[in-house]
Parts: structure tokens; C-alpha cells; sequence
């Protein structure tokens, strides 16, 4: 027992987890994030009422909305298409690095190839990833597929700093998956943004359609900063679910201030995967009706016609919808404190004739 606490204290350390002492005397003012969200907690620190002025003019406008004609976001989120053949070779790194997670924050993250979230995987069922995993950290870590069936014994076990282990595995069944970090204590490793998206289509191909994934996440943030300007995880903040951010693909509110552009009445196909490590995805586009979700991702039985789908933690939802009209559609978490911390964005429906405007970037690579 004694071990297992003086581990995790180790742990807690290397993750700039705060002292319960610091706690208890107060926090470094001077060391709070310098972002328009998320508002509500920037007012809790410090001791005041939440900010009531809207952030953007449009209904569920939680962050400011860029202009037509924005910079592509920092993160695309449009999903490239799958990679010819049956067999997928993958090698990843373990390795610790600075990222932002809002518009002048950053973070002491703990990755998969240097980014939060880690690169996406797209196969087919059927396929099989020859898998190559590299410890290039200073504490152990590992890997969860969750669209994997393989003994966890075997395949999912720590690897110490400069270990790697290479297995293979056949994507069986279908649909959005996430993989993470399987070190305990996992809660730690996954909030300090080891995770990232597997998707695995099936045989028969969907519809053809326009299509984007969002790994939703979560930041929890010291009061200080380390030597190099970034802010670690606050184990005891985690521990008590209050995120800083709540975002999606490692940003607060990028798809807002860089809305992506979409075509009006064109099928979007999205796959939303929720890493947490604590908050639900309550998915919601505002002005839009999805046509079909796939719960959790099985192909089986798809709900037609709903407003808002419950994405868990370590799951995932395959969402298809038609944007009616040309306009700006929010997409939430329909959780509004999180959606005010950074889990909202805008799809710009954009008529083709239109004059161009500037798109989001080249596909999420894989």
C-alpha cells in the first residue's frame, strides 16, 4: 500500500498536480489563463460574478465567431480517407511536449506523436494494424485500443522509458473508437491528453458525404506555470471534476473562432469520440436534426430523427445530418457549463456559388 501511495505521490509531482497546502493558502492570480473562455471558471478563481456579455450575436455563441474568410483552425478536423490496402502498419511515440489548448495557453501534455489528441486512425473491418509502440517518455506508459480484442495482459501492458512492444491486431467490428493510455493512474495520463480516434468503416460503404471528427477532452490547470510558461494537470481539480477546458480536438472553441465550412444540404457525416476523462458529450447542432446516429458506433439499429445524443466517456457516436439552409450552426455540448468552457463550435454552411470563403485546412492525417 505504501508503495502504491508513494507511486502515485511521483506521479502527482511529475503532472504539477497542486498540493493540497497550496490549495488551502490561495492561488497566483497573476498566473489565470488570459482567454475569452472559459469565462465562468476565470470568475471563480477570482471571486466574482460570471461575465453575462454574450461572446458572438448568434443564438448558443458560448466563444467569440470568426469571420468569413478565417484562418483555417489550428487543429482540422476533417477525417482524410482511409489508406489503401488490408494491412496498416502504425508506430507511435510516447513522448511528453508543450501544446496549446487555447488562444495563448499552454499545456505540459503528455502525447501520442507530440499532439493532443494523438494522429487518426481510419481501416476497415477486417483490416489489420501491425502496431509499433515507443516509450520515448521518462515514466511508464501504454496503449488502450478500444476497437481492439486482444488479452490487455499481453499487449496493453507499461512500457518504461525507452521500452516499445509491436503487436498485431484485426479491427473486427466497426465504428468510432478511442484509444488512450492505459497506465494508472489512467484518469491522470488521459486528462494530460494520451488519447486520440480510431474509426473502422464498415464493408459496405456509407453514403458518400462530407465528413469530420471531434475527440471532446477535458483540461484541468494548476494556478502556477512550470520554468517553461505552461500550465500541468491539477490532480485534485480532476478528481473533483471542474475542468478549465472542456474542448474538442485538444482546443477550447477553435471550430468557433475558425468555423468550418460545409455545403448547404450536403450529408455531413461526423464521429464524435469522447476521451473525458469525466464529462459526458451531450452532442447537439443547433438548427439541425440528425438524420441517423449510431450509437456508440455500431452499425446496428441507428436512431433517425433526434435533437441531442449522449456520448460517454471512452465512447463513440457516428452522427449524420443536412444543414437546411446557407447560415452559421453551433455544435455543442449541450452541457452548457462545458459548452462555456470551450466544447462548441460552428459549422459555416456556405452556398457553393457564393464567393469563395477560406476552408479548414487539409484532412486530420492518420
Amino acid at each position: 500500500m505504501t508503495r502504491k501511495v508513494t507511486v502515485l505521490a511521483a506521479l502527482c509531482m511529475l503532472a504539477g498536480c497542486t498540493p493540497a497546502a497550496e490549495r488551502s493558502t490561495g492561488a497566483d492570480s497573476t498566473a489565470q489563463p488570459n482567454v475569452a473562455a472559459p469565462r465562468a471558471d476565470s470568475a471563480r478563481r477570482a471571486g466574482a460574478p460570471p461575465d453575462t456579455t454574450p461572446p458572438a450575436d448568434i443564438s448558443h455563441g458560448e466563444a467569440p465567431v470568426g469571420a468569413p474568410g478565417a484562418s483555417p483552425a489550428p487543429v482540422s478536423a476533417r477525417l482524410a480517407p482511409r489508406e489503401p490496402g488490408r494491412l496498416h502498419h502504425v508506430r507511435m511515440e510516447m513522448r511528453h511536449a508543450t501544446v496549446e489548448i487555447a488562444s495563448g495557453v499552454k499545456y505540459a501534455a503528455w502525447t501520442f506523436d507530440g499532439k493532443v489528441p494523438g494522429p487518426v486512425l481510419r481501416v476497415r473491418q477486417g483490416d489489420t494494424v501491425a502496431f509499433t509502440l515507443v516509450n520515448k517518455a521518462d515514466i511508464p506508459h501504454s496503449m488502450d485500443f478500444h476497437a481492439a480484442e486482444i488479452a490487455p495482459d499481453k499487449y496493453y501492458r507499461n512500457l518504461m522509458p525507452g521500452d516499445s512492444i509491436q503487436y498485431r491486431f484485426v479491427a473486427r467490428v466497426p465504428g468510432a473508437f478511442l484509444y488512450h493510455c492505459g497506465t494508472a493512474p489512467v484518469a491522470m495520463h488521459i486528462a494530460n491528453g494520451m488519447y486520440g480516434a480510431l474509426i473502422v468503416d464498415p464493408p459496405t460503404p456509407l453514403p458518400r458525404a462530407e465528413e469530420l471528427v471531434f475527440v471532446q477532452s477535458e483540461f484541468y490547470l494548476t494556478r502556477n506555470r512550470n520554468t517553461e510558461g505552461a500550465y500541468m494537470l491539477d490532480w485534485f481539480e480532476m478528481l473533483g471534476q471542474a475542468p478549465d477546458h472542456v474542448v474538442f480536438n485538444g482546443r477550447a472553441a477553435q471550430y468557433s473562432t475558425h468555423p468550418i465550412d460545409v455545403e448547404p444540404n450536403k450529408l455531413l457525416r461526423l464521429y464524435v469520440v469522447n476521451a473525458g476523462p469525466n464529462r459526458t458529450s451531450a452532442f447537439h447542432v443547433v438548427g439541425g436534426i440528425f438524420e441517423r446516429v449510431f450509437l456508440d458506433g455500431s452499425m446496428a439499429n441507428p436512431l433517425r430523427g433526434v435533437q441531442t445524443v449522449g456520448v460517454p466517456m471512452g465512447g463513440g457516436s457516428i452522427f449524420e445530418i443536412r444543414l437546411r439552409e446557407a447560415g452559421e450552426y453551433p455544435f455543442v455540448s449541450h452541457a452548457f457549463a462545458d459548452a462555456t468552457k470551450g466544447a462548441v463550435g460552428v459549422l459555416r454552411a456556405v452556398d457553393p456559388n457564393a464567393p469563395a470563403t477560406a476552408r479548414t485546412g487539409p484532412p486530420m492525417q492518420h
